[in-house]
This record gives C-alpha cells, sequence and structure tokens, in this order.
C-alpha cells in the first residue's frame, strides 16, 4: 500500500493533543519548518498490519505524524492457534522533508485494549531505525494480568540520543512494532488478548518529530 497523505481539517482535530516537541540543543528548532512534509508508506509487512489495513497522516504544523491500524490484534487461548499470540508489523516510510532540514522521532505514543487473565502478561515491543544506519533505538513495555482495560504506553528519547536522519540524502525511516501474548501462570483454557485498537476500531499511533537545520544550510 503506498500513497502519502496531506493533513486535513479532519486531522488536524484528530492530532490536536500532539503537543510540538520542546526540546532544545545547540542546534535545535523549537518550531518546524514552515513546508509540509509528505510521509509515503513504501512497505507495510507483518501479521498486525494485512494489506490495506495500516495508513498514515502527517500533522498539519509538522511535529508529529500518525499511524493508524484495523486488525492489530495479538491473542492466547480459546482455540486461537498458538502463532496467533505474537503479532508484528514494520513499516518503511518514506520521508520527504524540506531542504535543509533534518528530523528525528522524540516520542511515539501507542494506545490499544488488553484482556489478561491472571497469571498471564503482554509485552508491546518497537524499534526505530534509518535505512543504512548502524542505529537502532528499541523500546518495550509490559502489562500483566489480571488486566482488562485500555492501554497506553509513550516512548520518548532524550535530545542527546536522537538518531538524526542522514542530511541531503534520502533514507528510509523503519518502525518496527510487536505484542506478544505470554501464557505464564494463567489457568488452563484462560483466553488473553492485546490489541492496537480501540472501540471504533482504529488506533492512531501518534510519533512526534524533533526538527533541526543541516549544517550549512
Amino acid at each position: 500500500m503506498a500513497g502519502g497523505l496531506w493533513a486535513g481539517g479532519a486531522i488536524a482535530a484528530l492530532l490536536a493533543t500532539a503537543l510540538p516537541v520542546q526540546h532544545q540543543g545547540p542546534s535545535a528548532i523549537v518550531d518546524p519548518p514552515p513546508d509540509k512534509i509528505v510521509i509515503d508508506i513504501a512497505t507495510v509487512n507483518g501479521s498486525g498490519c494485512p494489506k490495506d489495513t495500516a495508513a498514515i497522516a502527517v500533522s498539519q504544523d509538522n511535529t508529529a505524524f500518525t499511524v493508524t491500524y484495523s486488525q492489530y490484534l495479538a491473542q492466547l487461548g480459546g482455540g486461537a492457534p498458538p502463532t496467533e499470540a505474537r503479532k508484528n508489523c514494520q513499516l518503511n516510510l518514506v520521508v520527504h522533508v524540506p531542504q535543509g532540514f533534518t528530523y528525528a522521532v522524540a516520542s511515539a505514543d501507542y494506545r490499544g485494549y488488553a484482556a489478561l487473565a491472571p497469571g498471564a502478561s503482554s509485552t508491546q515491543k518497537a524499534s526505530y531505525y534509518f535505512q543504512g544506519s548502524p542505529q537502532t533505538a528499541y523500546r518495550t513495555h509490559t502489562f500483566r494480568g489480571p488486566y482488562d482495560d485500555n492501554w497506553q504506553a509513550t516512548d520518548e528519547t532524550d535530545w542527546a540520543q536522537l538518531v538524526w536522519a542522514p542530511c541531503g540524502v534520502q533514507r528510509n525511516f523503519n518502525i518496527n512494532t510487536e505484542l506478544r501474548i505470554n501464557k505464564g501462570t494463567s489457568a488452563p483454557g484462560s483466553v488473553s488478548y492485546m490489541t492496537m485498537d480501540s472501540t471504533d476500531g482504529d488506533i492512531s499511533t501518534i510519533y512526534h518529530l524533533a526538527w533541526k537545520e543541516c549544517p550549512g544550510r
């Protein structure tokens, strides 16, 4: 599935809670560049994001983009095959940024729903890296049963540890996410699941961007 989406009024409303990144640094740009960015989905792979079940949009102020899933579900028990206990999704994104600027993902917000039996647990993992870069950022969040509620996890990176897109070259940005259910000491026959979705069937995973000028601009 491919296609860059410009953020319109509906996306602006969706991202109303996405605050601009306010990190400071010697080459920091607090305000994002005025020109819009465009993000194309180059490839989408994984059991958690079958074809046409993931979409992306960019906020009007260039401080965030949102990935929306509609069928991201891991479950264990209830007759589900063992392979259903782990779901993953890899997004390969082509990010077109204004000339003379570079960006980094400063934080990411994930949301969903989990119903975990007593003794069971689940993990939400994510990794981020630019094509051809040896630097990969990993984050893991664990939830333990009994649990039956919405969940939220935030990955944050200090300014000094941000991994910036290379200046002057196009390098695709990769986001790998995973949901996994662990049986643990839960009773035989018990059912546990974890989703990246909400009551309306979609989950908005918001990635907040930081900006700075490239050298020599």
